[in-house]
C-alpha cells in the first residue's frame, strides 16, 4: 500500500481530529506535513512544505487533506501533477467565498478547477459551514474527482464528532492500493 501523507487546515488539527489518530494509527507509514503558522497561512510556504513532505516520502504518497488544505493540494498538483498516487480531500473550505472562509485563506484564491492528474475522492457534508453542499460537488467535477457526500456532517472534523472515521479509513485505503 502507498504510504500517506496527512495535511491538515488552518489551525492544524487537534488531538481527537481524525487526522491524528489516523497518524498515531498507520505509525511511520505517515507523516504529517508541519507548518510554520497555522493560523496565518503563508501560501507560498505552505506550497514549498507540501512539495518538500512528498520529496521526502520513499514512494509516492496519498494525500489526506482536510478543509483549506484540500485548496493547498490542488495548487500544489498544478505544478506536480505526478508526484502522488491519490488524494483524500474532506471538506474543502470555499476559498473563493467570502461568506464562508475567513481573510486568512484570501491567499488560496482562485481555487484551481483543471482534473487532477491521480485519483483523487472528494468527501463533503450537506451542512458545512466552509463550503455549500453544491460548490464542493462542483469542485470534485472539475477535479476529476469522485463525490461522497456523507450528509449533514458539519466539517467533518473532531468538533462534529469525527474521530477515528471508519468511513474515511475505508476511502483512504481504497486510494492506498490503487
Amino acid at each position: 500500500m502507498h504510504p500517506v501523507l496527512l495535511v491538515p487546515g488552518l489551525g492544524n488539527s487537534g488531538p481527537l481530529h481524525w487526522q491524528r489518530l489516523w497518524q498515531a494509527e498507520l505509525g511511520n507509514a505517515a507523516r504529517a506535513v508541519e507548518q510554520a503558522d497555522w493560523d496565518r497561512p503563508d501560501f507560498a510556504d505552505w506550497v514549498e512544505r507540501l512539495e518538500h513532505a512528498v520529496a521526502s516520502m520513499p514512494q509516492a504518497p496519498v494525500l489526506a487533506a482536510h478543509s483549506l488544505s484540500c485548496a493547498l493540494v490542488v495548487h500544489w498538483a498544478a505544478r506536480h501533477p505526478r508526484s502522488i498516487a491519490g488524494a483524500l480531500l474532506v471538506a474543502p473550505a470555499d476559498v473563493d467565498s467570502d461568506a464562508h472562509t475567513p481573510p486568512e485563506t484570501r491567499a488560496f484564491r482562485p481555487m484551481p478547477a483543471a482534473p487532477l492528474a491521480f485519483p483523487s475522492i472528494v468527501v463533503a457534508s450537506s451542512d458545512d459551514p466552509y463550503v455549500t453542499h453544491e460548490r464542493a460537488a462542483v469542485m470534485a467535477e472539475h477535479w476529476g474527482s469522485r463525490f461522497v457526500n456523507i450528509g449533514a456532517a458539519g466539517h467533518i472534523n473532531s468538533a462534529a464528532g469525527f474521530g477515528e472515521w471508519p468511513l474515511g479509513r475505508l476511502l483512504l485505503d481504497e486510494l492506498r492500493r490503487g
